[in-house]
């Protein structure tokens, strides 16, 4: 059956005002090489919500994030020592530009955990969980680890250890945003996910310092609570988790296990030509008959329903040029030429670029003045809104205090209403997303976002704002 853009059966339309979008990792880089968008990555499929934070923190949501407990179908390779880069959006589909709003400041980790297979599922939540990387506040930048990763274009990146053993695991990305999180009650946001990948090395270790996921915190911890808008902001965070895996030189103990040192699961098929997201188009079958043009070209149909339903938020770009190519071949059947498949050279997509600089990580090289200035919290003012006159929570240009969409009040006179839900004076603030039925708005961008799920996936304007 053809699907096109005019005829598409949505499996399901729901118009959802994107305001309190936040972030979620959409994709990762193996030594700056891209894996491709939602690749090997366990995300939530719920695409209106897929950017909101993890609630509550005893939820099995905060191993994986929501759908976390399902595995799919692809499991990226990497080596020993090689280079992650995770890949935070605030659009998934990276239509818009931006990873995470100013105002969420918090601490970034990564965990590991050895599986038996990355691509099952039900693996996620449990015991098994280690630590391989954790950054907070950096007295010395006066920065959160999740401002340096908006100051990379929402890229952290991480070294894997060197003498863990080889085989499955699954590598979960965990950002923590504090800026509500000093309020009654409480509301620490975690946005966490997980790639999957078959470690290529010659290393026996398995790290015996675990936690379960969840568990390794709870909100009687401090660091649930803790003050990000304290001044002056000299201050040592509570960290949690377990500490962070030193390799086989630390004092902890670690197992020896057989090594695994050939992949055989969630491999990329060999006669995929085409991908998106964790979805593979594979070669027509060659035909040199009315009958088998016509068989071709119900298989290759039949591929683009299953990409479209199996886009997730990452979008259905990549489906439309599939589609395409059924198109052309559904045409040359209608013409008469009953020799192929065509080439799907012409209608395949630009392949993703390769970075050409990692994204922040401690091991990056050192900022210059200049450039710490500008992604360095400023001192802060005192910004009324009608919600919390008295408040002195603040950044300058903008104050923490909610409106619209995330508070439902106004901001005081001569301040906008941001697409997160926060009053200021910037652009940042009065922008793209301003929403104006809650303060003042400038630019010609004024504009909520809506997600469309289903066929075809992607933004629309859903009017004046």
């Amino acid at each position: 059956m053809q699907i096109s853009n005019s005829n598409a059966l949505l499996l399901a339309v729901a118009v959802l005002d994107a305001v309190n979008a936040h972030t979620t990792f959409t994709n990762f880089y193996v030594d700056q090489a891209p894996m491709g968008d939602g690749t090997c990555v366990r995300m939530s499929r719920d695409i209106p919500k897929a950017t909101w934070p993890i609630r509550p923190i005893n939820s099995q949501d905060m191993a994986c994030g929501v759908n976390g407990d399902k595995g799919v179908a692809r499991i990226c390779p990497a080596k020993s020592g090689s280079e992650l880069t995770f890949n935070f959006r605030d659009w998934p589909d990276g239509s818009q530009p931006g990873s995470l709003d100013k105002s969420h400041m918090g601490p970034c980790a990564v965990y590991m955990k050895k599986v038996e297979n990355a691509a099952a599922d039900n693996n996620a939540a449990g015991a098994g969980w280690f630590k391989i990387f954790e950054e907070d506040y950096d007295n010395s930048t006066a920065q959160w680890c999740t401002s340096k990763i908006m100051a990379n274009d929402g890229k952290l990146s991480v070294k894997l250890p060197t003498d863990l053993a080889g085989g499955y695991y699954l590598v979960r990305s965990e950002l923590l945003a504090l800026h509500d999180a000093d309020k009654t009650p409480a509301d620490p946001q975690f946005y966490a996910g997980c790639a999957q990948v078959f470690l290529q090395s010659s290393g026996s270790s398995v790290p015996k310092d675990t936690v379960s996921i969840p568990g390794h915190v709870n909100m009687q911890h401090p660091a649930m609570t803790f003050h990000v808008w304290n001044k002056p902001k000299q201050f040592s965070f509570p960290q949690f988790g377990p500490p962070t895996y030193q390799g086989s030189s630390s004092k902890r103990g670690i197992d020896t296990r057989a090594n695994q040192l050939e992949q055989t699961l969630g491999l990329k098929p060999a006669n995929c030509i085409m991908e998106n997201d964790n979805w593979c188009g594979l070669t027509l079958p060659g035909y040199s008959d009315e009958k088998g043009c016509w068989a071709s070209s119900q298989k290759c149909w039949d591929q683009s329903k299953t990409c479209y339903d199996s886009a997730g938020p990452v979008g259905s770009k990549n489906c439309k040029n599939w589609e395409s190519y059924c198109e052309s071949i559904k045409n040359a059947c209608a013409s008469g030429n009953f020799n192929g498949p065509p080439s799907a050279t012409s209608f395949m997509p630009a392949p993703p670029s390769r970075l050409s600089t990692s994204g922040y990580s401690p091991q990056s090289a050192p900022k210059t003045e200049s450039e710490q200035a500008s992604a360095t919290q400023p001192k802060a003012e005192t910004v009324p809104v009608t919600n919390s006159a008295n408040s002195d929570n603040s950044v300058k240009g903008g104050s923490v205090n909610t409106c619209g969409s995330n508070g439902g009040s106004k901001c005081a006179s001569g301040y906008c209403c941001s697409s997160h839900g926060y009053c200021g004076k910037n652009d940042d603030y009065c922008g793209a997303g301003c929403q104006s039925a809650f303060g003042k708005c400038s630019g010609s961008s004024k504009h909520k976002r809506a997600h469309i799920i289903g066929r075809p996936h992607a933004h629309i304007l859903a009017g004046k704002a």
